[in-house]
């Protein structure tokens, strides 16, 4: 039994798994998950994990050379988006399309994260890095 790090058997796994360039999405409550991508169900009760505590812990254990989010995020919910912005690597590479587009890109994604978040416009894409 695992008395550190991310317990969650299936979270680990994706995380261990994930290569240079691989995709994987931490994303709100109602993110849809697209047909043939691994869903990674964390959420359990509305705010459970919460998007922000889910962001923090994965980037803990993992490299990351690049993050997208949605353009709604800056207008919708700005102070929020602020404090994911304060979580990732300084000087790493953010981007911003518009939430349709994102939805888009996540076809692409090795898996999807979904926490118990319910504030609007919570998702980021975060490409995997190299550890070397």
């Amino acid at each position: 039994m695992l008395k550190t790090g991310i317990l969650h058997p299936q979270l680990a796994r994706v995380l261990a798994e994930l290569r240079h360039k691989d995709t994987i999405i931490i994303g709100d409550a109602g993110l849809p998950i697209p047909k043939g991508v691994e869903r990674v169900d964390l959420g359990w009760r509305p705010g459970d994990p919460a998007y922000l505590d889910v962001l923090e812990e994965i980037l803990k254990y993992i490299v990351v050379e690049g993050a997208v989010f949605a353009d709604e995020a800056l207008t919708v919910t700005p102070d929020f988006h602020k404090k994911a912005l304060d979580l990732l690597p300084q000087g790493l590479p953010v981007e911003y399309i518009p939430h349709t587009e994102l939805k888009e890109r996540s076809k692409d994604a090795k898996a999807i994260v979904l926490t118990g978040e319910f504030t609007g416009y919570t998702n980021v894409i975060l490409s995997a890095g190299c550890a070397y």
